[in-house]
């Protein structure tokens, strides 16, 4: 709606301009508290003259002057605000029903474009920010809204800075706070990962039998490569036994005596 429109005001808005200023002129200094605004640092006013933008463009911070009876001003903020996307309800890729929530993080960086192009910006933006949400996340399945939040919001990011540039709006961040999915499926999920565990236990602990057994491999055929190797382990084991103060004392008995008899 905001074009650059060569026309002026006309003779009969000239007209009015002058009669404003008389009036200023005449009533002065009593209509010099009237006519001047203060425009804060974080703020813009949008001059309306006689219905038109004064300079296409927004005044301020500081002081600004206003004619009586034909300018209209607007302030803008131009703060950051957070917008709280209440709970949706959203059903994912995989036919799984999920509430998720999150906030939006924009500012406004042209005031014109926001009072001239749309009615109340804020309520637009939130309102859009609901519809992106429930879009987005709904050509998601459920393992990628869990594992990729952040790439999810960068995408609705994306989305509501390119529709909302019209409004002068920019949007700086958006997070997705919390992803709710029903009990029963809570349940399934957290058995799913206790089997997991599970397995990957068991594929651990046969890992470990199968190397225990190939070390008691190597180590019998280095035993049965020297007899008196295995003597001496013999006696290894007696020592270790003896060290524990135990009253039991074992002794290896050799087989060729077994053999003998």
């Amino acid at each position: 709606f905001v074009a650059d429109r060569r026309e002026g005001i006309g003779v009969c808005g000239w007209i009015l301009v002058s009669l404003s200023f008389l009036l200023v002129l005449t009533t002065f200094p009593i209509s010099i508290w009237a006519c001047i605004k203060v425009v804060r640092e974080y703020e813009r006013a949008v001059v309306f003259r006689l219905g038109r933008i004064l300079s296409k463009k927004a005044k301020g911070p500081g002081l600004i002057l206003i004619l009586p009876c034909i300018d209209v001003f607007i302030k803008v903020d131009l703060r950051m605000v957070s917008c709280n996307i209440p709970s949706q309800e959203i059903l994912t890729k995989d036919a799984v029903t999920t509430q998720v929530d999150g906030v939006v993080y924009y500012r406004i960086h042209s005031a014109v474009s926001a009072v001239a192009n749309i009615t109340d910006v804020h309520s637009a933006t939130f309102l859009l920010a609901q519809t992106t949400l429930r879009n987005v996340l709904g050509t998601q399945s459920l393992a990628q809204l869990l594992a990729g939040r952040e790439e999810i919001a960068h995408s609705i990011q994306a989305i509501l800075d390119s529709a909302t540039e019209q409004w002068g709006i920019k949007v700086s961040r958006v997070e997705i706070k919390d992803v709710r999915i029903p009990v029963a499926m809570q349940r399934a999920m957290a058995a799913e990962a206790e089997a997991a565990q599970e397995a990957r236990a068991k594929v651990v602990a046969a890992e470990g039998e199968m190397n225990a057994s190939k070390a008691l491999k190597q180590a019998s055929m280095v035993l049965a490569e020297s007899p008196a190797a295995l003597q001496l382990r013999y006696l290894q084991t007696l020592t270790t036994l003896a060290a524990e103060n135990n009253s039991t004392i074992v002794f290896p008995l050799p087989m060729n005596v077994l053999e003998s008899l």
